[in-house]
């Protein structure tokens, strides 16, 4: 699939997120008997306490994320924060908190709706130290050098570029300046009927690389002291119940017991790196 196909798929998929409030492991309408999880649910489910979701305005959580960022970045007062797929800015106000009055938070997001609705949050929660930009991930707007932590949550698997992601990345950070990121990635190669699924590469999967590729992709950007701060594997519920699981069984044909298969092959990860102080 060609690269630009790749993004207007995501930006289409997101875009409908956005007005729906719905998350990406939820972009189809659940039966029945498996009730569609909330933004709330998903967001404990991985690692965000229940102070972190009700210290943000309402509609900042879409629960798109697959880990907690924030917690692991050790953010400072007055640091400067970039976020990498802001979405409705649910990361970005956790960041702003603990970065202070003196901090700034930047979020960059490919999608207009989810700009808006991230700007929107913001005036509604009163935040003066957030900025959203529309903008790709792969082509940061942001000056070199200029940021101190690089923080992005289960957005980067979704990008045909990732060597350009975290060269972005690189360039934007100030020297010593710390990448953390969460993601999700696999331990096994995927069904090519799964790689070729629309819903699927919304939903978080198709666009993911195998573990050690993505590692060695952070460290060709230039990253140093790159490593996994943390790894769980994707809970075979959220794949074998999961509307998006749902939907990919209805349009490949592949059973149930084969998308539990498959939950074993995708792992969240949390990744750590630092720029050289010297370059």
């Amino acid at each position: 699939m060609k690269e630009e196909k790749i993004r207007k798929m995501v930006r289409e998929g997101y875009a409908k997120i956005a007005k729906k409030e719905t998350s990406c492991c939820a972009t189809t309408p659940a039966p029945r008997s498996c009730p569609t999880p909330t933004s709330r649910d998903i967001s404990k489910k991985i690692g965000y306490s229940e102070e972190d979701i009700n210290s943000v305005p309402e509609g900042a959580n879409l629960g798109l994320g697959c880990g907690n960022p924030v917690a692991l970045a050790s953010l400072g007062k007055g640091e400067t924060v970039l976020d990498l797929g802001s979405a409705g800015g649910f990361d970005c106000f956790l960041a702003a908190q603990r970065v202070g009055k003196n901090g700034k938070v930047i979020g960059v997001d490919m999608t207009p709706e989810m700009i808006d609705k991230a700007r929107k949050n913001a005036r509604k929660g009163k935040y003066q130290n957030v900025e959203f930009r529309l903008g790709e991930i792969e082509n940061l707007p942001v000056a070199d050098g200029t940021v101190d932590v690089v923080i992005s949550n289960c957005v980067i698997n979704l990008s045909p570029g990732k060597k350009r992601v975290f060269e972005e990345a690189l360039r934007a950070l100030k020297l010593g300046g710390r990448l953390m990121v969460s993601d999700i990635v696999l331990l096994r190669k995927l069904p090519e009927s799964i790689k070729k699924s629309v819903q699927a590469y919304i939903g978080c999967l198709s666009g993911a690389e195998m573990k050690d590729r993505y590692l060695q992709t952070i460290k060709d950007a230039g990253f140093q002291q790159v490593k996994v701060i943390e790894e769980n594997r994707f809970p075979v519920e959220n794949m074998a119940n999961d509307p998006t699981a749902q939907a990919i069984v209805k349009t490949t044909g592949i059973t149930a017991e084969e998308i539990k298969e498959i939950a074993d092959t995708v792992a969240s990860v949390k990744v750590s790196g630092v720029k050289p102080k010297i370059c």
